[in-house]
């Protein structure tokens, strides 16, 4: 049973709220005039039910209903400590 809920990988920047972790993704992309390829980082809460993400481990993450005003996104496991 596929769904098709978008994941990413990213790197937990902050552990401090309780059930809640937040991910820095970062992808590169072309700058459409100058045509240097760039890094671009964005910040996603992700609902972390047993708060067993630390600072600096990368974590796959999964798309989601809304579950406050800022957490669409659920860890969906860790994949490096």
């Amino acid at each position: 049973m596929a769904n098709n809920r978008r994941r990413l990988v990213g790197t937990v920047t902050s552990d401090k709220m309780e059930k809640t972790v937040v991910v820095e993704v970062t992808r590169t992309k072309t700058h459409p005039l100058y045509h240097k390829v760039v890094r671009v980082t964005k910040r996603y809460m992700a609902h972390d039910e047993n708060n067993a993400a630390k600072i600096g481990d990368t974590v796959r993450i999964v798309e989601s209903q809304p579950m406050s005003r800022h957490k669409r996104w659920v860890v969906e496991s860790i994949l490096e400590a």
